[in-house]
């Protein structure tokens, strides 16, 4: 009852609703999301750019607080000073503060934010994730025996379940950065065992994305088949993933002109149907997978069907589709034959819901559009008319300024480009004239 509790309110928490109806824009915590010390800020000291915006920071900071903390941190010392540190915007400060609380007693929650936010690799990270889980699997221990107690032992012992819970994820993720994949999937798949209510936080990404490294593609149809539910949220991981399988069945030997001239077969025509389905779910996906689009560091949070989500996962999945011989030709081929489905994508969509109007305000966002253009859909396309009429206006007002500024310029300019179009009329009429005249001439003579 604890963990359906705890799960619930985290879920509450990672959901950000950014339009009038719920259902249309949530942000979701990325399931793949990476180490601000050891990736994010590499690429910062690299670059000078900063790679994550101060509102998908800022989620992160909510989320943390309802992870990490509860009612009762005051009675533990360490706690205490780590709910401050997780309110804390400084990042020096809220390292300082984990230090502070170390000093204290050997603090789970302390050694997560030195790991995500002082180390800089993954191996650093994942020592102290290893640390932090000998001090969070004695913390849960106790608050086990204890949660019947009353509430504030019960609020202690969901605290120090989300906090194992997330400590054994980050360590999986770990050992699939650092090539340990086989390790990873049996974290994952013993982490899922463990916590079956943890479906809301798609450890399953992280299972498929490892599986497909691995080449397991049984084991990643099995995973499909559990969580590509009707009932179920999808995800661009779930539909690309999907699309990918049924195109690998195919892909190496699809040829367009052939399939031109005698028909799709009906592995072909699945695995297009696949890769439509797919595209209606997230269409800015494509660009990014056949390199049309450049690729930036995915963000904190993503919103599903947007371009936050497009670029989460092409950033881990682009990968897996060029392994796959032949897959990217597919998707080439076929990718674009998505719209003529869906006309008119914001009013009707053909197998998902109408595409939400308020994806590119919400990743506008979570994604630093200093750097990297937001990819927009459907395209905004003004007709001809209003755009030569917007010139024709715009070329007028100059040259009504100029007129006003410079009165004496502009006569002489006038003067000279009527004068111009004079001479030029007057010698082409001319020169027909004489064309006239010598045609006539030929003709007498030969008569």
């Amino acid at each position: 009852g604890a963990e359906i509790l705890s799960l619930n309110s985290l879920y509450g928490s990672m959901l950000c609703s950014l339009c009038l109806s719920p259902a249309e824009c949530k942000v979701w915590r990325n399931p793949l999301n990476l180490f601000r010390g050891a990736e994010y800020n590499r690429y910062t000291w690299v670059t000078g750019r900063e790679p994550l915006t101060y509102y998908d920071m800022n989620l992160s900071a909510q989320d943390h607080q309802t992870f990490f903390t509860c009612d009762s941190d005051h009675l533990r010392p360490a706690d205490a000073i780590m709910q401050k540190a997780w309110r804390e915007r400084n990042p020096q400060a809220r390292i300082s503060a984990a230090h502070e609380a170390l000093e204290l007693e050997d603090c789970a929650t302390a050694y997560i934010l030195l790991a995500e936010e002082e180390a800089t690799t993954i191996m650093e990270a994942e020592r102290l994730f290893k640390q932090a889980l000998k001090a969070g699997e004695g913390c849960y221990r106790r608050s086990q025996q204890l949660q019947h107690h009353g509430t504030q032992y019960e609020a202690q012992h969901r605290r120090d379940t989300n906090v194992l819970v997330y400590i054994k994820r980050r360590l999986a993720m770990c050992s699939r950065k650092l090539g340990r994949t086989r390790e990873a999937v049996k974290m994952m798949r013993d982490l899922m065992k463990e916590f079956p209510l943890l479906s809301m936080f798609n450890i399953h990404e992280n299972l498929l994305e490892s599986l497909l490294e691995l080449q397991n593609y049984a084991d990643v149809q099995a995973v499909l088949a559990k969580y590509d539910d009707i009932s179920l949220p999808k995800s661009a991981t779930i539909c690309y993933t999907a699309a990918l399988l049924k195109a690998r069945a195919v892909s190496d030997k699809f040829s367009p002109e052939a399939a031109s001239r005698r028909g799709l077969s009906t592995a072909e025509m699945n695995a297009v149907e696949a890769i439509h389905r797919a595209v209606e779910f997230n269409p800015h996906v494509p660009k990014y997978l056949l390199e049309m689009k450049s690729l930036i560091l995915p963000p904190e949070h993503i919103l599903k069907r947007g371009d936050s989500e497009a670029i989460a996962y092409a950033f881990f999945h682009l990968q897996h589709w060029k392994r796959v011989e032949g897959a990217l030709n597919l998707l080439h081929c076929t990718w674009e034959g998505t719209f003529r489905m869906i006309p008119y994508p914001l009013e009707k969509g053909h197998l998902f819901y109408p595409y939400p109007i308020c994806t590119e305000t919400a990743d506008r966002e979570l994604l630093p559009t200093v750097f990297h253009e937001v990819s927009v859909y459907p395209k905004k396309e003004l007709p001809f008319f209003i755009l030569f009429t917007a010139g024709l206006c715009s070329f007028t007002a100059m040259l009504a300024l100029l007129t006003h500024q410079f009165p004496e310029l502009m006569g002489v300019f006038a003067k000279a480009v009527s004068t111009n179009t004079y001479t030029h009329t007057h010698t082409h009429t001319h020169t027909h004239l004489f064309r006239k005249f010598y045609a006539s001439r030929k003709l007498s003579v030969h008569s």
